[in-house]
C-alpha cells in the first residue's frame, strides 16, 4: 500500500502558481448568524490548506462558501478568479455526508459517472474518453470492485470511496473536500492521501477539512477553526500547542 502521507513529496516541475482561492476580511455564516470571522488568505495551484476544528467550527462552512453553497455575510471571496459558484466545471465539492437517492437502481459507476456531467451538459452523451475518465478515477479511489454493485449495498467506506472518484472524474482546478477519510481504514487514508498529492502535482489546488491533526502535516498551510481562526500559516506554526488548545481543549501528543 502506499507510505505514509507525511512522506509525500510534490513534483517541482508544475506549472507556475497563480492565485486560485482568495479572502479579505471574509465572515462566513448562516444568513445573520456568523459562524466564523475575519478570513483573511491567499491560496495557489497545486497547494494544500488543510481545515482542522470541531464540529461546528466553520469548516464545512467555509467548503460551502467556497463552493458557492452559501453567500459570504461580509468581505470579500473569489475562487479561480470570480465568485464563488461562478466557474462549475473547474471546482469539485465534496460535501461530508453526500446525497444519493437509496431507492433508486443507481451501481457505484453510475454515481462516479455523474462527476462528467458539467461537462456533458444536458444533451451530449457520454464519449470514449469520459467513460476511461471514469475508469481511471474509480481505480484510483479502489473502487473498481465494487463499481457495478447498487450504491445502497455498499459499505459507508465504499460509498465514500464512489463519491470522492465521483468528485476527481469532475477534473477541476480547485477541489473541496469535507472529511474525505470518514469512514477509512489506514490504507484508505493513505490511498486518500496520494491521491491529493497527484492532484496538487498536476497543478490543482486542494482544501480539506477534517478532525485529524495529522492530515496537516503534508499541508502548505492550515486553519484552525474555533467559530472563529485561531490560527493559520504553516503546519510547523500553526500546529502549536498553544493554538491546538485553543481549538480542541488539549495539547497535541509528541
Amino acid at each position: 500500500m502506499a507510505s505514509s502521507p507525511t512522506n509525500m513529496n510534490i513534483p517541482t516541475d508544475m506549472p507556475t502558481p497563480h492565485v486560485t482561492i482568495s479572502a479579505s476580511q471574509l465572515d462566513i455564516g448562516h444568513g445573520l448568524h456568523t459562524v466564523a470571522h475575519d478570513i483573511n488568505m491567499q491560496m495557489h495551484s497545486g497547494e494544500l490548506l488543510v481545515l482542522i476544528g470541531t464540529n461546528g467550527s466553520g469548516k464545512s462552512t467555509l467548503l460551502k462558501t467556497l463552493a458557492g453553497m452559501i453567500a459570504p455575510i461580509r468581505g470579500e471571496v473569489t475562487v479561480l478568479g470570480t465568485q464563488p459558484g461562478g466557474s462549475p466545471r473547474r471546482v469539485a465539492y465534496l460535501p461530508q455526508h453526500p446525497v444519493s437517492s437509496h431507492t433508486l437502481p443507481l451501481r457505484a459507476r453510475d454515481i462516479v459517472a455523474m462527476g462528467r456531467y458539467a461537462h456533458l451538459g444536458l444533451f451530449r452523451r457520454a464519449q470514449r474518453a469520459d467513460r476511461l475518465i471514469v475508469d481511471d478515477t474509480m481505480h484510483r479511489t479502489g473502487a473498481t470492485e465494487f463499481a457495478e454493485s447498487p450504491l445502497r449495498d455498499l459499505s459507508g467506506g465504499q460509498q465514500q470511496r464512489t463519491h470522492l472518484a465521483q468528485v476527481l472524474a469532475r477534473q477541476a482546478e480547485v477541489l473541496l473536500l469535507d472529511e474525505p477519510t470518514a469512514g477509512l481504514d489506514l490504507s484508505g487514508k493513505y490511498a486518500i492521501a496520494e491521491i491529493i498529492a497527484a492532484e496538487r502535482a498536476r497543478g490543482v489546488t486542494v482544501v480539506l477539512a477534517t478532525h485529524d491533526l495529522q492530515d496537516a502535516e503534508s499541508a502548505t498551510a492550515v486553519m484552525l477553526l474555533a467559530q472563529r481562526v485561531v490560527a493559520f500559516g504553516p503546519p510547523s506554526a500553526a500546529l502549536s500547542d498553544d493554538n491546538v488548545r485553543a481549538c480542541f481543549g488539549f495539547t497535541q501528543p509528541h
